[in-house]
């Protein structure tokens, strides 16, 4: 898809993981890539002890450009030492007043490790007390959990959710949208016709876009490229064609969202 426009305007990547070994030694060409495409700021979101380090220390080095989410993933809570989980814990509190940490993510519950059930909510229930503690946005991941993962938030007092790429179900995006919280959608958007559906009922005030790089199993026009925060300006095209309405709206009202929900106060 291309976006003529792009280069004037503004955008924003809210789910990275820059962190992660895939960008190891290509993130300073990462970066001038989405620059060069507009892109003025991400978030990175971690997965465990060493990519909440390697988070943080991205930030530092690009400040204003690079933000940081720290938590545990579900993906990671097989293998997760209880030391490890204190080690998070106690960073995530130490790093409260740098201004690069701005969520707690990416954390959640996935149904295809349903063996280790017990641990993931234990853990997610941690990181969602976090949150609370911190006052601070929860990053979500939901695959195939997304009413257990809404249920189990109202027993907690996380104003600030953005469920991140969200597909299923529909009839859990009205009450997700009721409660305030930001839907994050990717690449997907630009061919998938589920995905556009969930887009088209999203009001524009809850939608962010994202590329959760490194994944890389997208359909064209990103199919065998390395994904990176530069197919953002495509994704919100995308936005802009199903809501129909300008990209410059949409591009805009993307931006906002992007610095309400996170709390930047530096322009951007």
């Amino acid at each position: 898809m291309m976006v003529s426009k792009a280069i004037t305007l503004k955008f924003v990547d809210a789910h990275v993981h820059l962190s992660d070994e895939d960008y190891a030694g290509v993130v300073e060409e990462v970066l001038d890539e989405a620059k060069n495409s507009g892109v003025v700021a991400l978030v990175s979101n971690s997965m465990d002890m060493k990519t909440c380090q390697r988070t943080l220390e991205l930030g530092k080095r690009y400040p204003g450009v690079v933000y940081a989410a720290l938590g545990i993933h579900p993906w990671t809570v097989n293998d997760l030492e209880e030391e490890e989980l204190d080690e998070v814990s106690r960073l995530m509190l130490a790093q409260r007043k740098n201004k690069a940490f701005v969520a707690v993510g990416e954390i959640g519950l996935d149904s295809k490790y349903m063996e280790i059930w017990d641990k993931q909510v234990k853990v997610f229930g941690l990181m969602l007390h976090l949150a609370e503690k911190l006052s601070l946005p929860a990053v979500i991941h939901s695959r195939g959990t997304t009413v257990q993962v809404i249920d189990m938030l109202s027993s907690y007092k996380v104003k600030k959710v953005l469920l991140h790429w969200f597909s299923n179900p529909i009839s859990a995006l009205s009450k997700a949208v009721e409660r305030g919280y930001y839907i994050t959608e990717g690449p997907p958007a630009v061919y998938s016709n589920g995905i556009r559906e969930v887009v088209k009922r999203v009001p524009l005030t809850n939608l962010l876009a994202e590329t959760d790089g490194p994944v890389r199993f997208f359909k064209e026009p990103f199919e065998g490229k390395r994904t990176t925060p530069s197919f953002i300006p495509a994704i919100v095209a995308s936005f802009a064609e199903v809501k129909k309405v300008s990209l410059e709206e949409v591009a805009g009202q993307v931006l906002k969202n992007f610095r309400n929900r996170f709390c930047i106060r530096r322009a951007l």
